[in-house]
């Protein structure tokens, strides 16, 4: 078991998408509010209000069975140029008390706060700050949990919710975990849940109690971990800045799209939108990957890795309208985008050796630097997008294209 003071938090937004739209438009307040797609383009519950959730209304929900739970909900579409807004206004608030944030989403993070106690106090303090802050600055309500580790923090932070504040000291860790199932521990799912009850293993109680060595015999390496878990051992640290392996984006249609210009366009939209993410997080990628779903629900990618490393819609888009080409035509549910290969936009690209110049009979002439062009035209694209919204600035060939993003968020 744990000997070390609380030094993590885990501070989780309370609804975070619903709790936005809520903040923004007050007249939803106390009412069942649910960010999603319609239920005549598929779409999925995004996020729920706690008054919708006690309908039995929960996240990934498809909105039709939402709505037969709950007839009177209130579906809101998603806007998530806000919702990232108010995301990064979180995380400032964040390494404003430290510079060890781990953020898990948009609207969670583990920080750990050890060494910042001469500034602003404990760790229970420094996690009061921090909620009454992030209210004071965005109007909207996190739960904090404070404890020796990021497992006892997490299940601290849950079971205070919503509005919550719970502290585990390592004295209350074995009275807290016992009498609680074993689903509550991190990586236990459904399956290795009914595996466990048929060991008769219910509780983590229950677990903590049989030898390291039986729970490893039956689930092997994680075994070990549930098992150090039901004992509150957690060794894993607070990683400021998780290396980001891929960014992308998928969505669902309202209905089966066959239309080859349709679906070119989509991906016109999803390469921009990608391209941004991208430059927003200082990242390129070489990597692009097509993801097809038909409407038998048989799935296909196509990828290509590029030359140089971009962050540029143009350039992905170019790409992946090519492995487009590559698939066979039928009626399309969903289809994707993404960019793998990630690295750092100041880590230095290999040109070629005469990469920038054009070989003439007098000796090498320097030709005209299109990706520099381009580049400096994003920059200042970005700029706009960044003060006036999204959407300021679209491809021609999109004017008059609603996104689709904004109708429907599934996927």
């Amino acid at each position: 078991m744990t000997s070390a003071v609380p030094t993590i938090l885990h501070v989780d937004m309370d609804a975070f998408y619903a709790s936005i739209e809520i903040r923004d438009n007050p007249a939803l307040a106390g009412q069942p509010v649910c960010v999603g797609g319609t239920p005549e383009g598929r779409g999925v519950i995004a996020a729920a209000s706690y008054e919708a959730r006690r309908h039995g209304v929960h996240s990934a929900m498809p909105t039709i069975e939402a709505l037969r739970l709950c007839p009177q909900l209130v579906l809101v579409p998603p806007d998530f140029e806000r919702y990232t807004q108010a995301s990064r206004e979180i995380m400032a608030v964040f390494r404003s008390f430290t510079p060890l944030v781990e953020p898990l989403s948009l609207d969670e993070a583990f920080l750990d706060v050890s060494g910042c106690e001469r500034l602003f106090g404990d760790a229970p303090a420094i996690g009061r700050a921090i909620k009454q802050e992030i209210l004071r600055r965005t109007g909207l309500i996190a739960s904090v949990g404070v404890a020796p580790s990021k497992f006892l923090a997490k299940l601290a932070s849950d079971l205070s919710k919503p509005d919550g504040f719970r502290v585990i000291e390592a004295h209350e860790v074995r009275e807290i975990l016992d009498p609680l199932p074993v689903s509550k521990i991190y990586g236990v799912g459904p399956r290795t849940a009914a595996r466990l009850e048929s060991m008769g293993v219910r509780t983590i109680a229950d677990l903590a109690q049989r030898s390291r060595e039986e729970v490893a015999r039956a689930f092997g390496a994680t075994g070990v971990w549930i098992h150090d878990l039901a004992h509150g051992i957690d060794p894993r640290r607070v990683t400021p800045r998780r290396e980001e392996k891929s960014h992308g984006m998928e969505r669902t249609f309202p209905e089966d799209l066959s239309d080859r210009e349709e679906l070119r366009r989509f991906l016109l939209e999803f390469c921009e939108e990608v391209g941004f993410g991208l430059r927003d997080k200082g990242l390129r990628g070489r990597t692009v990957t097509l993801k097809v779903r038909y409407a038998n629900f048989t799935t296909l990618t196509r990828t290509r890795t590029l030359e140089h490393p971009t962050n540029l819609g143009p350039r992905l888009y170019a790409t992946a309208r090519e492995l487009l080409d590559k698939v066979p035509p039928g009626h399309v549910r969903l289809i994707g985008v993404q960019v793998s290969g990630l690295s750092d936009v100041r880590a230095p690209i290999q040109e070629q050796l005469f990469a920038n110049f054009e070989l003439t009979e007098s000796g090498p002439v320097p030709r005209a630097g299109a990706r520099d062009r381009l580049e400096r035209v994003t920059e200042g694209l970005d700029k706009l997008r960044r003060k006036y919204g999204e959407g300021t600035v679209v491809p021609a060939s999109l004017l008059g294209h609603k996104p689709l993003k904004s109708r429907d968020a599934a996927g």
